[in-house]
């Protein structure tokens, strides 16, 4: 809920950015791109004998899933927190996003991460000789009830 929030206190500063003649850049905030910097090294460490095109399988409630799932979640706050700023401070955004690397390195984690043939294991009418059934073939029901 806070992260819809956030923008408009550096909207506020937006003026004084105009200014300068060099490719301007603006950090998300500090506290979330700390922990998304932590946990891209240790998401490197995890993937880093994978390349990229196949793909790690990670065992639900390891630690390593832990680390996975906590760094897409840092990723869906991100998003959250760029969704609510005006297009210039996403332009902003956007350049420390590049600088950084974080966005290449968020799609090099997701392509190894992302399953061959992902299976949909969600409710679904069991026909014996029907092909299985993926979050590609399936349409998915996101209510929350």
């Amino acid at each position: 809920r806070l992260m819809p929030e956030l923008p408009k206190f550096d909207d506020e500063d937006l003026k004084s950015y105009g200014d300068e003649e060099e490719e301007l850049a603006l950090s998300p905030p500090a506290a979330l791109m700390s922990v998304l910097a932590t946990q891209e090294l240790l998401l490197e460490n995890i993937l880093e004998c994978i390349p990229v095109g196949e793909f790690a399988v990670i065992q639900p409630l390891s630690d390593e899933f832990c680390l996975v799932l906590g760094y897409l979640l840092t990723w869906k706050l991100t998003l959250a927190f760029f969704k609510a700023a005006s297009s210039q401070l996403r332009v902003l955004y956007s350049q420390y996003l590049r600088r950084t690397k974080s966005l290449n390195k968020l799609l090099y984690h997701l392509f190894r991460l992302m399953p061959e043939n992902p299976v949909f294991s969600g409710p679904t009418s069991e026909v014996p000789n029907k092909d299985t059934k993926t979050f590609f073939t399936e349409e998915l029901r996101l209510d929350v009830k």
